[in-house]
């Protein structure tokens, strides 16, 4: 993302107030986003959703004030999952969808996504192209030619029969007692009503949303709550979304935490099982080598991208294959939808436990994940920690003592003055010593 002066690997995001995360930023964004978007001879459409933020409201308003000044027409979904504004976008023919949301942040943070036509997010082009307009003074069309803003009061009942879509119309959840942690976040409302409808016992936390708790001890940020909920009710498993329902996270039915690499392990091995995998799988280059040699042996095609759902999705779309994510609980599955999609990957988690007849217990069994250690080294400026030969020198002996069964990471942070020391292998107190050794190599390095 190099050059960029507002986008990230993920949109727009910051803390509310401060800039760029303003009214008038915003009001600015969406004429500029509008210019961009639009094509000429045609009356075009974004459609705007947003997650339970208080501050939500405020940026909506203003960006449809931009897109009517471009001239744009508006469809306002209000509080809906993120992936639900990819594939109400791609369904509405609409010229692009804008998500107002911080993801799994506090509510005092706040941002923007864009999706394309195509419900995909946005190539690097077509958003150089946005700040190319920001750039700009804002120039209101003629009247006669503004945008036009409506309500579309059917999309969560759209999303839901979606979503409910990606599973074979036989699979009933009739055998299920599920607790949903919906983060009081965009899936407070969709959701259980998904679950429900596919006939499943379920009882929902995190789903009183007041504009300020999205987030707040609940989610797949937090999953203490949840946990606590499933032993509490006796539940088969837990689901947890985070507050813009892009990514998911369980639990089972003792308590026990499963990450996105145990649940890209589960359905990736399920699909391979009956032969309908297509391709090999991506994870990133922090996925647990644990999932790569799971999948290895059992001769799936395993590739890493970097951090980030986008990269994710660039090595999928190049290879030709439906499955990716990260061990944060963010997947990808082409097949289904063409962004993460939090609810869709939950029913495909649940849909190898129906198929296979095991638990979600059992299934994790066939993956062990290797002990993971991370240290993050504050720097005054960030730099490439193998350019310096001490570090390299450090890196290259610690991954001959670890050999096949260890992996040694080390990776400038995107948004903060820190060299990201990580280090796994099969043996706790070695990988803890190896990365305390580097840890101190990068320290004494930094320039």
């Amino acid at each position: 993302m190099a050059g960029r002066k507002y986008f990230g690997t993920d949109g727009i995001r910051g803390r509310v107030g401060e800039h760029p995360i303003t009214p008038e930023f915003m009001l600015h964004l969406g004429w500029a986003a509008g210019q961009a978007f639009k094509k000429a001879g045609q009356r075009n459409s974004v459609l705007i959703g947003k997650d339970t933020r208080l501050s939500g409201y405020m940026f909506e308003s203003a960006l449809e004030a931009g897109l009517s000044a471009a001239g744009v027409d508006v469809k306002l979904l209000g509080p809906m999952p993120t992936p639900a504004i990819a594939y109400l976008t791609r369904t509405f023919r609409a010229s692009a969808g804008i998500v107002i949301s911080a993801s799994h942040n506090p509510h005092h943070d706040n941002g923007i996504k864009f999706f394309s036509a195509e419900g995909t997010k946005l190539d690097d082009a077509l958003e150089a192209d946005i700040e190319s307009w920001l750039e700009r003074p804002i120039e209101v069309c003629g009247s006669a030619d503004l945008g036009k803003a409506s309500r579309v009061e059917d999309a969560p009942g759209r999303y839901v029969e979606f979503c409910k879509s990606t599973v074979p119309n036989e699979l009933t959840l009739d055998h299920l007692k599920i607790v949903l942690d919906c983060a009081h976040g965009a899936t407070y409302h969709v959701a259980p009503q998904v679950f429900r409808e596919l006939g499943a016992q379920v009882s929902v936390i995190g789903a009183e949303p007041d504009g300020l708790n999205i987030n707040l001890d609940v989610g797949s940020t937090y999953l203490g709550a949840l946990k606590q909920a499933v032993v509490d009710t006796g539940a088969d498993l837990g689901i947890a979304f985070d507050g813009d329902g892009d990514r998911v996270l369980m639990v089972d039915r003792d308590g026990s935490e499963v990450d996105g690499d145990e649940l890209l392990y589960v359905i990736a091995s399920q699909r391979f099982s009956e032969e309908r995998l297509k391709g090999g799988v991506v994870g990133t280059l922090m996925t647990n080598l644990g999932v790569e040699l799971a999948l290895t042996e059992m001769g799936i095609s395993f590739e890493r991208a970097k951090v980030g759902d986008r990269y994710v999705m660039e090595r999928l779309v190049a290879n030709n294959w439906v499955l990716g994510g990260e061990g944060s609980g963010h997947m990808v599955i082409r097949d289904c939808t063409s962004t993460g999609d939090g609810i869709v990957s939950a029913l495909q988690v649940l849909l190898s436990l129906g198929k296979s007849g095991k638990t979600l217990a059992e299934l994790r069994r066939g993956m062990r994940k290797l002990p993971q250690k991370m240290i993050n080294v504050r720097v005054a400026k960030r730099f490439d920690p193998l350019s310096r030969d001490d570090v390299a020198l450090a890196v290259q002996r610690a991954e001959t003592e670890l050999g096949d069964s260890g992996r040694v990471l080390l990776r400038a942070s995107g948004t903060e003055p820190l060299i990201r020391v990580m280090v796994e292998g099969k043996n706790a107190d070695d990988i803890c010593r190896i990365a305390e050794e580097l840890a101190g190599v990068v320290e004494n390095s930094t320039p």
